[in-house]
């Protein structure tokens, strides 16, 4: 199966997911995640704004805020399909754009170097063992992701795991992938 057939198939079984499932499983990734020893370690968290039937960020960035993380969230650059991370204090500094994505406004927050990232957050619609990834189909964390050398992770529902995917030379696994029934370790949470 193509990369565009598995997104399909995958994106059909997280709709079916009733609120209590969902709900259910992003306390669980949450849980899984405040505990892990890279997360407590970190300062500097790169995370996306969830929206549509990604897995909530909200509360891990409003938890992040009160433990005193620092958190940094991206804007693309659509013309070169680049993104860059910017700290944000609090969610009146983003601003919604197109696709209805959330971003941050440039004139209201701080640029972060990519190297100041402590965790990077990847969101993902599939996941292997390997820790390999099929994304949303933008390339913009792949892209990223080229010469990203501090830790990444990603949450994923148990549903989204499995044994092998379809990956090119310029793949970059994830180092740790969290789910709901604990941690599929690569680089060791």
């Amino acid at each position: 199966m193509d990369k565009s057939n598995l997104r399909s198939n995958i994106i059909g079984k997280l709709q079916t997911l009733t609120a209590t499932e969902r709900r259910n499983i992003e306390l669980s990734l949450k849980d899984n995640l405040l505990m892990s020893n890279v997360w407590r370690q970190s300062s500097v968290i790169g995370i996306t704004i969830s929206h549509g039937f990604e897995w909530d960020t909200e509360s891990i960035i409003k938890t992040a805020w009160q433990n005193g993380k620092r958190i940094c969230v991206p804007k693309c650059r659509a013309k070169e399909r680049e993104m860059d991370f910017y700290k944000i204090n609090n969610y009146n500094q983003l601003e919604i754009v197109y696709y209805n994505l959330q971003e941050p406004k440039p004139q209201e927050t701080e640029k972060i170097a990519k190297n100041h990232i402590d965790l990077l957050v990847v969101p993902g619609l599939l996941f292997d063992k390997q820790g390999y990834r099929i994304g949303f189909g933008g390339g913009y964390y792949d892209r990223f992701l080229t010469d990203f050398t501090n830790k990444k992770l990603s949450l994923a529902a148990d549903m989204q795991i499995v044994d092998k995917l379809p990956y090119e030379s310029f793949d970059i696994p994830m180092d740790d992938v969290i789910t709901e029934s604990g941690f599929l370790k690569q680089g060791g949470c």
